[in-house]
């Protein structure tokens, strides 16, 4: 094993030269991505009907082409579903991502074609090993397994002849997975790609406890519950005890930020390294690239050409969108992608503020629908994980989960912002944890500020502290476990909140 790791080590490394490419030659890369796309898309349904065998200039395409979300692009999805070819890409598309969203009930079907597997998901799968084998030449992965904790898969039932399929991304990528990566993940493709979540959890834990496992990738709250439950099966104190030789967690989906003490926790390790992505159901955009950051590096060679609109103009039907080489530093804008799997001027709902051009480096701040402004404080999510995250510091609490939305002014009362909190370690003093996480939350957005000013418009936070599994029942009881399912942490409104107050928080506390 030690030869297969020195040999995969130095394999990985060769991509490095290209990724320095397009560091230094940006631009041009993303225009050789767009016009390859438009190129090959130009005899499609979608291509002759916008014209692009015509298209030569960015400006063309965006005065032809509009934005869309997901509703207004169903139609053509609807139409691959069903069996149809050459709808938005050449040939038949096999594999549809269910985007896990948040909790809503409607879920969307993401077309994945062979190029997206190829140039897109698995290459942003080797380049995440490749730059983590450079920033840790002299890593030992590759000695034992990585845990790959994902979805499900079903047969796409618009088909008839079942010749597509429909699963979690991580599902997909899971199955059409190349042989010699096969050999070095756990567990088996049956277990992995399990349905029943609680049964699955229990399965991963019994398969793997043994296994010498040198990496886990995963989506934090799930990989927590696996963690949990392998330290409950060996009857051990942390998760080194179980896997001496564990080094990194890949991870994605939701911010690492209120979770890291909790892993440091359960892997209490300097050598212990994390490592984030951003691998969405429509494509894989990012990957941290340095030691001890928390910004990843755009990924511009994977087919996909990017646009995005700037927070001011979101709510306009015709939104002024940028290139890559118009965004500035320390904007939020929302991403705009057009893809080698069709999909065209698709707006993906996450928002990202750019922390440098040169390399185009990003944090991810959020989601367009995900946030709450009831009271003219626009507070996004990266507030909130901050300010949750300097809050456990000050008082020792440790959070496995949580979700916000307004309580609106009434006749006796203030507007205020009301939290539920599921902690794994509660707080020393739940009121010290409430003042800090308020005081955070002011220092980083000067609208909340200007909004709680002698608590004159909107009022200390209202913190209910959940009963341990309160999130789980919650997701349960929505079909959403496992996955990339994840919990809404900002809501503009009390959909999610009252659900959970009203059915789900027996021996709740209450700040």
């Amino acid at each position: 094993m030690e030869i297969v790791n020195s040999v995969l080590t130095w394999l990985m490394k060769k991509r490095i030269h290209q990724i320095e490419l397009f560091l230094k030659y940006p631009h041009d890369v993303q225009l050789d991505v767009f016009h390859y796309i438009i190129k090959t898309a130009k005899d499609t349904t979608f291509g002759k009907q916008y014209g692009f065998q015509d298209i030569s200039q960015v400006q063309q395409f965006q005065e032809r082409v509009p934005i869309v979300n997901y509703e207004s692009f169903f139609p053509y999805i609807d139409r691959l579903m069903r069996g149809e070819e050459n709808v938005l890409w050449p040939g038949k598309i096999k594999w549809f991502a269910k985007s896990s969203g948040t909790t809503n009930a409607t879920s969307k079907f993401i077309p994945v074609s062979q190029e997206a597997l190829d140039d897109c998901h698995f290459k942003g799968g080797k380049d995440l090993v490749s730059i983590y084998v450079n920033n840790y030449p002299a890593t030992k992965m590759f000695v034992g397994k990585t845990l790959t904790i994902g979805g499900s898969q079903q047969i796409n039932q618009l088909d008839q002849n079942s010749e597509s399929y429909t699963g979690d991304v991580s599902a997909v990528l899971m199955k059409n997975l190349p042989l010699w990566a096969q050999f070095t993940r756990t567990p088996s493709m049956e277990i992995a790609l399990m349905d029943n979540w609680e049964e699955k959890v229990d399965k991963i834990a019994q398969s793997t406890v043994n296994e010498n496992v040198t990496a886990m990738a995963g989506v934090p709250t799930w990989t927590i519950v696996i963690l949990q439950r392998i330290l409950e099966l060996k009857k051990a104190q942390h998760v080194h005890e179980v896997w001496p030789n564990l080094e990194v967690f890949f991870h994605g989906a939701v911010s690492f930020t209120p979770y890291r003490d909790l892993f440091q926790k359960l892997i209490p390790s300097d050598k212990m390294h994390y490592t984030e992505t951003y691998n969405a159901t429509e494509g894989f955009f990012g990957i941290q690239d340095q030691r001890d950051s928390t910004e990843m590096l755009l990924m511009l060679d994977y087919g996909i050409f990017y646009e995005f609109i700037p927070m001011d103009q979101i709510e306009q039907e015709h939104p002024q969108t940028l290139t890559i080489d118009q965004v500035e530093v320390g904007k939020n804008y929302a991403i705009v992608i057009s893809t080698n799997a069709g999909l065209w001027r698709y707006k993906i709902g996450d928002t990202i503020r750019f922390t440098s051009t040169l390399p185009y480096r990003f944090r991810i701040t959020g989601r367009t629908k995900h946030f709450i402004n009831a009271f003219g404080e626009e507070l996004v999510i990266e507030n909130a994980e901050q300010a949750l995250a300097e809050a456990c510091r000050r008082s020792g609490a440790l959070i496995e989960n949580f979700t916000a939305a307004p309580q609106y002014m009434g006749e006796s009362n203030k507007g205020r912002h009301e939290w539920i909190i599921e902690f794994s370690q509660p707080p020393e003093s739940i009121d010290q944890f409430t003042q800090v996480l308020d005081r955070t939350l002011q220092e980083l957005n000067s609208d909340y500020r200007a909004k709680r000013e002698n608590s004159l418009a909107v009022d200390v936070p209202l913190i209910h502290a959940a009963p341990s599994g309160t999130f789980y029942r919650w997701l349960k009881s929505r079909g959403k476990l496992g996955g990339q399912n994840k919990v809404p942490r900002l809501a503009n409104n009390r959909e999610y909140l009252e659900d959970i107050l009203s059915n789900h928080m027996d021996g709740a506390r209450t700040r």
